[in-house]
């Protein structure tokens, strides 16, 4: 497959980042680069053609050989883009062929910013530029040995006429109001310095009139800046596209990425550990007078189900199981796939009495739904569903026998503490020299400061506990006891765990102890 054009449409964008080989990425990237060699080919041709005007201005005996280098630069990658490209013939030597695209396009953007004077804009725009967008398409490591060396190259340039040498610049003016001493070789900002300073004695004060603005076309600074932006925006701008997009991209696989963690693929419920989550965000997030229940449904006879009509069958019950869940609960509710055929459902803010109402309806409605075969049988399928609820006074009891703990386990360091500080003074006591006393004083000031800073700290973690990190597990835990009782009576039972814990008063299962 040859790499043309069409390939740079947003919509295949991301099966360049995420589904192409990595030979038809170079050969992308081959064709980034002779789209901009190209255009610069074009800029020659314009000079060329334009040289009464734009021949004061470029030293045409340096245009040339650039000219010449970017015709050889133009074959060359527009046979590496071609069908005949050796990459997408030998992916065995890939890589060589990705080191020889680095290298090259490395040296020639080296020469442009050479012979153009270093322009900041052209420098900036491929040093960086460049680097970003060629670790999306090739080998990373080659892309970071190239920009090393551009590096060390923009410091070779900067201290090279200092030593007396002179590198061929295509920059060149003609002027004979006063001539310049020193070396031939100028930065771009000296070099802009004069420019201005020519460009600014064409006006009169300093105003630009319809006469003068022909003569600002003409003089070099124009010229040379408009090359500049001419050489460096267009790839700037595509740069930015290029990474807007990739964002974009990303953005939507973090997106998918997140679906398909927090969401049953079968179901489209939410997964068992993020309905979790949401579940404990939920309970912190209470009011103080507010309850909170639990319920637990678990299909009955799934597994004949499956033996009796087939595993497809048996995806198609629970999925049409879920979609009835989503149907007769309110958005507020949680509902999540907690097992094989068991589904949870956190009703926040809901006391015991609606808690049941909802669960029975939601017995009724799974018994009445009829589940139809592709194979023409049809069946029903039954639930047994386990209740629990957390009222707001067995939630602030836990709360307050948490903290106790919590305030226990953190006093105990700080006894240990203490208790070692005191017998070091009490030997430090009995020691009767000057540099014994001043010892003991600073233990003693340094222990209280580490003392002080864990009371502070303990203090901190108790306003902060509100519940024990478990304490979903344990509502669950006691809705699903629920659960095996409304199996054991039969099934296709709802069954409030409230009920069966204030029927036995003498084997209350409490949520958190002390001891």
């Amino acid at each position: 497959m040859a790499v043309s054009i069409s390939h740079l449409g947003y919509r295949k964008l991301s099966r360049v980042i995420f589904e192409w080989q990595a030979a038809d990425r170079a050969s992308l990237l081959a064709l980034f680069i002779l789209l901009e060699v190209s255009s610069h080919w074009l800029w020659c041709l314009f000079v060329w053609w334009r040289q009464d005007i734009y021949g004061s201005y470029v030293n045409m005996d340096v245009l040339y050989p650039l000219w010449i280098g970017l015709t050889l630069m133009v074959l060359f990658f527009s046979w590496m883009v071609s069908r005949l490209s050796p990459i997408r013939k030998d992916t065995d030597s890939l890589y060589k062929w990705q080191a020889i695209i680095v290298t090259l396009y490395s040296l020639y953007i080296a020469v442009v910013i050479l012979v153009m004077g270093h322009s900041s804009l052209v420098a900036g725009v491929s040093l960086v530029g460049g680097a970003m967008l060629g670790m999306m398409l090739i080998r990373r490591r080659y892309v970071w040995k190239a920009f090393l060396g551009h590096i060390v190259l923009i410091f070779l340039v900067t201290l090279v006429p200092y030593f007396g040498l002179t590198i061929p610049n295509l920059r060149q003016m003609t002027m004979s109001s006063f001539p310049l001493d020193g070396y031939s070789y100028l930065t771009y900002s000296e070099m802009t310095s004069i420019e201005n300073a020519i460009s600014a004695s064409i006006f009169k004060n300093g105003i630009l009139s319809w006469e003068t603005f022909n003569q600002l076309r003409l003089s070099s600074a124009f010229f040379w800046r408009t090359t500049h932006i001419y050489m460096a925006l267009p790839k700037a701008i595509f740069i930015i596209y290029m990474f807007r997009t990739l964002l974009l991209i990303l953005d939507n696989s973090k997106a998918e990425i997140m679906q398909y963690a927090n969401q049953d693929e079968l179901t489209q419920l939410k997964s068992r550990r993020y309905g979790l989550t949401q579940m404990q965000q939920a309970l912190l997030a209470m009011g103080d007078k507010q309850d909170f229940s639990v319920i637990l449904l678990d299909l009955d006879w799934f597994k004949n189900i499956n033996d009796n009509y087939g595993h497809d069958v048996g995806d198609q019950v629970l999925s049409e199981v879920a979609q009835t869940l989503l149907k007769s609960l309110s958005e507020e509710s949680i509902v999540s796939r907690y097992g094989g055929e068991e589904f949870l459902i956190v009703l926040p803010d809901t006391q015991h009495d609606s808690a049941m109402i909802i669960a029975k309806q939601l017995r009724q409605d799974i018994a009445q739904h009829v589940i139809k075969s592709d194979d023409g049988t049809d069946f029903n399928i039954t639930a047994s569903i386990g209740v629990y609820t957390l009222t707001h006074e067995e939630r602030a009891r836990i709360q307050s026998e948490y903290r106790a703990l919590a305030l226990e386990e953190s006093s105990q360091p700080l006894a240990e503490t203490q208790k070692s500080r005191r017998q070091a003074a009490d030997i430090n006591k009995a020691r009767t020299d000057k540099t014994s006393t001043q010892k003991e004083s600073s233990q003693k000031t340094r222990a209280q400061k580490r003392i002080s800073h864990r009371r502070k700290r303990a203090a901190t973690e108790i306003l902060k506990a509100q519940l024990p990190s478990d304490i979903c597990q344990r509502l669950i835990c006691i809705a699903d006891k629920a659960l095996y009782e409304a199996k054991d009576r039969g099934r296709n039972q709802v069954v409030s765990a409230n009920a069966v814990l204030a029927a036995e008063k003498d084997k209350i299962a409490v949520l958190y102890a002390t001891s």
